[in-house]
């Protein structure tokens, strides 16, 4: 028996009582004195891969490299065998990496689909809107998919391929990361278990961190909600995801409030510059420095497609910090998306759930605290306390992970074991719930907008 199997069994609940040291305890420990499995992934319904699934990588930026990275690692179960990107650089990087012969490298995503069906699936992790159409023709193709989130940037273009995956009976899998974080993943694991009782209520925390939020929402692609999608879907679909499947109900009304307060032309400070470049007299004392960040401290610039030879990065920097968006005075971008949000939800089984997405910290890491009718839980990403209203006792659970909890890949592997086993079920999310959580956050901006409740229908 595994631990998630036991831990829903009422057989725990005695066996935890039995431990008068199970304050000190995490999960990984009592499952050993169980002599119980402790990986909280593990799934009886994985099979061995007799032969890889093949894949087409549409769109080989940061996200997507990451998703095709699965195969390097575990080639017996996944093989990149074509790649479609409108970036030079980044089709002869992948092509090396993945051995890709020429023949399979394509400059615009139309091309793979001119061709007969040559692979079992298509990995999409193009720019926000730029989702729906390579979808669209993939189902249409016969292909199973992955799909970076958000899946869409507006709420018909999340219906449409809704539909078409129910028409076309293909998989199609949401890039629904945090799932597969064992932080999150173990909090879910807790809850359905009934440790805490019925769920109350939940109040989550995003905080982008500062600079974070310079570079993709205020300089960054993201930017601008017209040319990209609105931030509570851009950054924080992952976030009404996650309280969604936590909750375990469909949401019946959502409420928001909002604005851009800080990075905006009317707070430039005086001396300040169009490009940090141009001689900017507060350069050396802004949080904002485009030098800072990119020159001098090197953070983000995967986004620059660095040359390989180290010695001209810093010079291509430069250049680019003078031509690029990222260059730019965080105070006179062309930027909308709120800075600061907050999203007040009512579920159809009862339960509150407060969301507050903030860029003005220093930190980033999510912070969540669930109410339930027996117990609360306090967490952070890397550790939750289970507290016990009865007994007192606690329980703690801590593992440090990646930005995205250490998920990514564990999404790949689901994701080619349903591929492979043609069983949609394999995934943690429908597309149906996914599309859900998706009209939750697109409900929150015409509240932010109209200063409304609005009612969330699938």
């Amino acid at each position: 028996m595994s631990l998630r199997q036991f831990i829903a069994s009422r057989k725990f609940l005695r066996h935890v009582e039995s431990l008068t040291n199970i304050a000190t305890l995490g999960w990984k420990e009592v499952a050993g004195l169980l002599g119980l499995h402790d990986d909280v992934f593990y799934n009886p319904q994985h099979k061995k891969i007799e032969k890889p699934v093949t894949a087409i990588l549409i769109g080989a930026g940061h996200r997507g490299t990451i998703y095709a990275d699965y195969a390097s690692e575990n080639p017996d179960e996944l093989q990149i065998v074509a790649v479609a990107d409108n970036n030079a650089e980044r089709r002869k990087r992948t092509a090396r990496k993945h051995k890709i012969i020429p023949e399979h490298c394509y400059k615009d995503w139309k091309d793979v689909f001119i061709k007969e069906k040559f692979a079992d699936a298509v990995i999409i992790a193009t720019p926000d809107q730029l989702h729906t159409a390579p979808c669209l023709a993939a189902l249409d193709a016969g292909y199973d998919i992955l799909l970076e989130k958000p899946i869409a940037p507006s709420e018909e273009e999340c219906r449409l391929i809704l539909k078409r995956a129910k028409e076309t009976g293909r998989i199609v899998g949401v890039c629904h990361v945090l799932r597969y974080s064992p932080y999150f993943r173990e909090l879910k694991e807790v809850i359905d278990a009934g440790l805490i009782g019925e769920i109350i209520s939940v109040q989550h925390m995003e905080p982008i961190e500062h600079v974070h939020m310079s570079h993709s929402y205020v300089r960054g692609k993201w930017r601008n909600s017209k040319m990209a999608a609105p931030i509570i879907l851009a950054k924080s679909s992952h976030d009404t995801d996650i309280i969604r499947w936590l909750v375990n109900s469909p949401v019946h009304d959502v409420h928001c409030f909002g604005n851009l307060r800080w990075f905006k032309n009317a707070n430039a400070p005086e001396g300040s510059t169009e490009r940090c470049t141009d001689g900017c007299k507060v350069e050396d004392s802004c949080a904002y420095s485009a030098l800072q960040i990119y020159y001098r401290d090197r953070k983000r610039t995967y986004v620059f497609d660095l040359p390989e030879d180290e010695d001209e990065q810093g010079s291509f920097i430069l250049e680019q910090l003078k031509t690029s968006d990222y260059g730019r005075c965080v105070y006179r971008m062309d930027n909308d998306q709120p800075d600061h949000l907050t999203v007040n939800m009512l579920f159809e089984n009862g339960t509150t759930a407060a969301f507050s997405m903030e860029a003005h910290v220093s930190y980033e890491g999510r912070k969540t605290r669930i109410m339930g009718s027996k117990g609360d839980i306090i967490g952070d990403m890397e550790s939750f306390v289970l507290t016990d209203f009865k007994t007192r006792k606690q329980t703690s659970w801590s593992l440090k992970t990646d930005a995205h909890g250490g998920g990514d890949h564990r999404l790949v592997k689901d994701w080619v074991q349903a591929v492979y086993q043609q069983n949609k079920d394999l995934l943690s999310s429908s597309i149906e719930v996914s599309v859900e959580s998706h009209l939750m956050a697109f409900g929150a901006e015409r509240s932010r907008q109209n200063r409304t409740i609005e009612d969330i229908k699938l």
